[in-house]
């Protein structure tokens, strides 16, 4: 009886020297992977444009609803001049029952930018406005401003 233990050996290391991808194989799957993500990483940071538009509407609302109580116990509405702060401080005014902002801060919109706040608004006792990802008036698209009232 012959032993060949050597052969054996042999065709075990040649089968572990196979095992893995080869390089083509990997610059596919790579490949594939940049397809999918140029495709669906527009939609994602589209909707992450989009939510950040959505949470500045929620604000302006939660602004406006402050803005009622403060006008329900002084009588008036900030002026421009006190701006959103009115909600947080009080100027040793009769009736003042604030502060009207959770946390007593005006926070700032999504984009990092303060709100305006005008009174008389154009169309309304005030106005208040974010003014977009780019953080100056006028725009479009993300950069557009959201004004209170506006739907």
């Amino acid at each position: 009886m012959i032993k060949r233990p050597s052969l054996r050996r042999g065709r075990r290391r040649a089968r572990r020297g196979e095992a893995g991808f080869t390089l083509v194989e990997m610059l596919v799957v790579i490949t594939i992977i940049g397809m999918i993500m140029a495709l669906v990483g527009p939609r994602v940071l589209n909707y992450l444009s989009e939510s950040k538009a959505k949470a500045a509407k929620i604000q302006i609302e939660s602004f406006s609803s402050a803005l009622d109580l403060y006008f329900l116990d002084l009588g008036r509405y900030p002026t421009s001049n006190e701006g959103l702060a009115a909600l947080t401080r009080n100027t040793n005014q009769a009736g003042w029952n604030g502060p009207y902002l959770r946390g007593g801060v005006v926070p700032s919109d999504p984009w990092g930018h303060i709100y305006v706040y005008r009174a008389p608004g154009a169309s309304a006792p005030y106005e208040i406005i974010s003014l977009g990802s780019d953080g100056q008036e006028g725009g479009s698209g993300t950069a557009a401003d959201i004004v209170s009232g506006a739907r």
